[in-house]
């Protein structure tokens, strides 16, 4: 068992979709979205990080 709350890049997505307002839309690639929806997921990844919810190592490849 993982000491990770999430492990794959799937759950990190999902987790940041969930907590966005309604009328946000996903299935974009990384670069089709705006630069405040980039910078919101990139702060995301960071605290999850920085709070012990995923590894470096998930922190450094996930992406939208």
């Amino acid at each position: 068992m993982s000491k990770y709350s999430m492990t794959k890049e799937s759950q990190v997505r999902a987790a940041f979709w969930q907590g966005m307002p309604q009328g946000f839309k996903r299935g974009n690639k990384h670069n089709d979205y705006n630069a405040t929806i980039r910078s919101e997921f990139s702060m995301f990844v960071d605290m999850l990080q920085k709070d012990g919810h995923i590894s470096e190592d998930l922190a450094q490849r996930v992406t939208l």
